[in-house]
């Protein structure tokens, strides 16, 4: 599976029609690609809280639109990021897999929103729905930036057979080796690959880290990009995730229903 990863500058001073035409073409630009992935809340800026009513809008939108129209000219699927889902009233962040027809194929609402009781974790409504998807065949897993600290929801993906973890982010620059060690973490605990897509810019006043990163089961970094706007293609070969769960079968090992400690 070649794999493009669309690191995407995300700043307050662009408008937000002109950043989905700019988005629209650089999948375009992806020819060849069989899975595209944009980062979480690109429309707005995930911190840019005074634009997620711009925005929003019931599925598709007119910014996943944009996308499938980019994703059947190049014949890919694509996960189109997330965006503010506006459901008779009820919004949440959604992420969003394209087919190569431009169809929505999947949707995941982020289930952990960010904020202590503020921003994100304030405006929107949490996601109550976890399953896996497919692309090609391949079982995957879609989850949004701050979940990635919530190593239960990944072992739920993995009991349902998943391959591969996509992860569309919004992630700060001030916690930059939190994530390099978060992605890794989670690809070497649930032997699978993992996508993470981020973006850089600055949106209320938070600066965005980028690196953006295509780890593989192992916990190898096959790809990782830098600060700024940048695309990551990456072949990766899916029947690794077979080959090292059986050289190394942790997963097996597990102990599950453990009695509760005595009091």
């Amino acid at each position: 599976m070649r794999v493009a990863v669309l690191q995407l500058r995300v700043d307050d001073s662009e408008p937000q029609s002109s950043r989905i035409e700019r988005a629209a073409a650089l999948v375009r630009a992806q020819a060849g690609a069989d899975l595209v992935v944009l980062p979480e809340l690109w429309v707005p800026g995930a911190f840019a809280y005074g634009g997620y009513d711009e925005s929003a809008s019931a599925l598709p939108g007119p910014a996943v639109s944009a996308i499938a129209e980019a994703a059947r000219e190049i014949n890919a699927h694509v996960v189109a990021g997330t965006f503010i889902e506006d459901d008779e009233g009820v919004r949440h962040n959604t992420a969003v897999l394209l087919s190569p027809r431009g169809e929505i194929l999947h949707t995941y609402r982020k289930v952990h929103l960010f904020g202590f009781d503020a921003g994100e974790a304030k405006t929107l409504v949490a996601g109550d729905d976890v399953s896996i998807g497919s692309i090609d065949g391949v079982r995957f897993g879609m989850t949004t930036c701050y979940d990635l600290r919530f190593p239960e929801l990944y072992r739920i993906f993995v009991d349902q057979g998943a391959e591969l973890l996509i992860i569309p982010t919004g992630w700060p620059t001030r916690r930059l080796a939190h994530w390099q060690v978060l992605t890794r973490a989670r690809a070497i605990e649930n032997q699978v690959f993992l996508i993470g897509c981020n973006q850089v810019g600055k949106q209320g006043g938070i600066e965005l880290a980028g690196h953006s990163v295509v780890v593989d089961p192992w916990g190898h970094v096959l790809a990782e990009a830098g600060d700024g706007e940048e695309v990551l293609s990456v072949d990766i070969d899916l029947a690794l995730v077979a080959k090292t769960r059986a050289e190394f079968p942790v997963l097996r090992d597990r102990k599950l229903g453990l009695p509760s400690p005595r009091r």
